[in-house]
Formats: structure tokens, C-alpha cells, sequence
């Protein structure tokens, strides 16, 4: 494999790890800073809203840096934020810490995505796409379950969630030295203005495949959020099973995303999207369900992380089919897009649980995953129909060069 993209994959690794090790952390810390669980939820949705604003933004303060710049200060920058998180006394303290954890992610992954298209042909663009979006699956597989148990045992005298906050930051180190230590050096593109970088969405294609991402990933979310408590008949209120729920959930998650790289290059984006995003709706309608005992669990874990993780890969490779010169835009797009979703679904979960049971959250995922389905069909149907003309969303820096017809629907 090549060790280029295990160097990318390496960092979103530490980026996925702290993106989701909150959630199976969540009643400890809510305890922890004498606040309500749902209150405590809007920690992830703090560090996703951070992320989707500042990507646009930072992508386009950051684009005529070198490449290894922008991933080694996105690392850096995560790293400070898991240590205030670890080390302040508030929960309005932590909450701003993890706002500035966010802002490490908004540059190392839409880099890291775009960095992976640059060094590889286009032939095999979804199996590199889906090495580092492997890494995020793979850190709910390993980094978020073992941040889990580290915060139901403790490290020393460290016997609470604060001993997770010092993992992922090692996690984040230890990335950055692989990154420095592996990755090639990528020039910088173009400087271009955040409204240029924003134009793109006027492009009726790009804004529907966009609002597919949307829409799943809320739906997805919404659950994820809260797993702990949707679980919590599955589990027994016991750490170490959630813990082993989730690493299952990031084994098939693995799966998926690998899985998915392979057959979009295959066969294209849309029929994977229809099945996956189809399958992950009945998966979640049955939630309230399956979720009630442990067999059942396992089991919609399962069909989650492999269909959930396997939407990513196909969206990213149908964006950059769109309009392949703007790859770096478009990546970046759909990055701060998941984070809109995941800040959306952790207040729509928060508002949900005040007349729902947390075990009918899955009724709502589901609904919105729905949504999504329809969304992607008509992202397909505008790509098909070609209603807007490439040439028309190829920013003023590169006027003079169009990107050829997509042929990914």
C-alpha cells in the first residue's frame, strides 16, 4: 500500500478519533462538569460547527501553503485543543476548547482528501479517497473505543474522560511525525477568495450532491450523537461493552469504506449510493427495535458502519467527477458539509430527546436518511442532464482552463 496515503490516512485517524470519541465518553463528562447529557452532547456539535465554518475559510487562507504545512499545523492545532479540553475546570471553557479542536480538522482533511486525488491517476482516485477516509472509519474501530475504556479505567490518578482528551492528543503527535516523516512535498495551489472558493455551490449539481451529504449525515448523526443512551438497553449502562459496540460499528465501518472505494471506481457513484443509503434507512426505521438487546445491536451496528461509511467515498468521487479541476474546493465543501450535519443532528438529537424516548432516535435518523436518497437521485439527474456547463463554476484563477464532462453519476 502506499505509504503516501497510510501518512494522510495516519492523521485522519487522529482527526476521526476525536471527532467521535466524545460520544461514548458523553455521560462521564456531563457528570464530570454538572451538566445535562444533552447539554454535554453540544461538546461534538461545538467541534463540528467550528469545523464547518473555518474549512471554507481556512482552504482558502491556507491554499498557497505547501501541503505538509497545512496538515502539520491542522495537527498541531488539534493537539492544543485536546490538551485545553483535558485541563480546564468549566464546561464553558471545554466548550471552547473543543471549538478550537475543530479548527485542526477544518485544515488537515479536506487537505488530506484533496492531497490523495494529486498523487494518484484518475483510474484510481476512489481507492485513494477511501485509504484516508479510512483512517476516520478506522478511528471507530480502534482510536474511539480505546478512548472509551481509557476513560471508564483511567490512566493513574487519572481516573475520568479527561485521561481520553490526553490520548487523542498523543494520537495527534504521533500523526504529525508520520506525516512530516512520509508525506511528499505538494506545492501549494493558487490563492483564491472565499467567495470564489463558495461559487461552486451555485452549480445546481454540486449543490445537490452536497445536500445528499447533508441529509444522510444528520440522519447518521442524530443516533451517533447518542449512542450511549440508545444503546444503554444493549449495554447495561457497562463502558467496556459500548466501548465493544463501537469497535465493531468501526470494524464494519472499515469495511465499508474500503469496500466502497473499490466498487465506485468500478462502478460508478450512483448505484452504490442507492444501496447504501437505502439499507442504512431500514437500519435505522428498525432501530427502536434491534437496539433493545445485544444480538440486535451488534447487527444494526454492523449494516450502519458498513452503509453509512460507504456513502463518503462515492459522494467525494462523484463531486470531483463534477468538475475534477476544483477538486480541492469540492473536498472541502463536502467536508465542512458532514460537520454541518453532525452540529445540526447534535441539537436536533437534543430536541428530539426532550419528547422522544432515546430509543425511537433512530425513527428520525431514518427519516432524514430518506431524504437524502432523494436528493441523491436528483444530484444524478442533474449530472446526467448536464444542466450547468463546467466551464461555469471554473474560478477566476483558472478561466482559461476547463475541466472536461463528468462521466461519474
Amino acid at each position: 500500500m502506499d505509504a503516501r496515503l497510510l501518512a494522510l490516512a495516519l492523521g485522519t485517524f487522529a482527526i476521526g478519533t476525536d471527532s467521535f470519541v466524545v460520544a461514548g465518553i458523553l455521560p462521564d463528562v456531563a457528570r464530570s462538569l454538572d451538566v445535562p447529557v444533552a447539554a454535554a452532547g453540544q461538546l461534538m456539535t461545538v467541534y463540528a460547527l467550528a469545523y464547518a465554518v473555518m474549512t471554507p475559510i481556512m482552504a482558502s487562507w491556507t491554499a498557497h501553503w505547501p501541503r505538509r504545512h497545512v496538515l502539520l499545523g491542522g495537527l498541531a492545532v488539534l493537539s492544543a485543543g485536546n490538551i485545553l479540553t483535558a485541563v480546564l475546570p468549566s464546561f464553558e471553557l471545554v466548550l471552547a476548547s473543543r471549538a478550537v479542536a475543530g479548527l485542526g480538522g477544518a485544515m488537515f482533511t479536506p487537505a488530506a482528501s484533496a492531497a490523495a486525488v494529486a498523487l494518484v491517476p484518475a483510474e484510481r482516485r476512489g481507492r485513494a479517497l477511501a485509504i484516508v477516509m479510512a483512517g476516520l472509519s478506522g478511528a471507530t474501530a480502534l482510536g474511539a473505543p480505546i478512548g472509551t475504556l481509557i476513560g471508564s479505567m483511567g490512566i493513574g490518578s487519572m481516573s475520568d474522560w479527561r485521561a481520553t482528551m490526553w490520548f487523542v492528543t498523543i494520537l495527534g503527535l504521533v500523526a504529525a511525525v508520520g506525516v512530516a516523516a512520509l508525506l511528499p512535498a505538494i506545492p501549494g495551489a493558487a490563492r483564491l477568495s472565499l467567495r470564489e472558493r463558495l461559487a461552486p455551490i451555485g452549480d445546481a449539481r454540486v449543490a445537490a450532491t452536497l445536500l445528499t451529504t447533508l441529509l444522510v449525515l444528520s440522519g447518521l448523526y442524530t443516533v451517533y450523537s447518542y449512542i450511549s443512551i440508545v444503546f444503554d438497553r444493549a449495554t447495561g449502562g457497562s463502558g467496556m461493552v459500548l466501548g465493544a459496540l463501537i469497535s465493531i460499528w468501526g470494524v464494519a465501518a472499515v469495511a465499508g469504506n474500503l469496500i466502497a472505494g473499490s466498487l465506485t471506481d468500478r462502478f460508478g457513484s450512483r448505484k452504490l449510493l442507492i444501496v447504501a443509503i437505502a439499507l442504512a434507512a431500514a437500519d435505522f426505521a428498525l432501530m427502536p427495535v434491534t437496539s433493545a438487546t445485544l444480538a440486535g445491536a451488534i447487527g444494526a451496528l454492523i449494516i450502519w458502519g458498513m452503509c453509512g461509511w460507504g456513502v463518503l467515498v462515492p459522494q467525494q468521487h462523484r463531486l470531483v467527477g463534477i468538475a475534477p479541476a476544483l477538486a480541492p474546493i469540492l473536498i472541502a465543501l463536502n467536508a465542512a458539509t458532514i460537520y454541518i450535519a453532525v452540529s445540526v443532528s447534535g441539537v436536533l438529537g437534543a430536541v428530539a430527546l426532550q419528547t422522544l424516548d432515546a430509543h425511537s432516535l433512530g425513527l428520525v435518523g431514518a427519516f432524514l436518511i430518506l431524504l437524502g436518497l432523494i436528493a441523491a437521485e436528483l444530484a444524478h439527474i442533474l449530472i446526467r442532464k448536464r444542466q450547468a456547463d463546467p466551464a461555469k463554476i471554473i474560478l477566476a484563477a483558472n478561466r482559461d482552463e476547463q475541466s472536461p464532462p463528468s462521466t461519474i453519476a
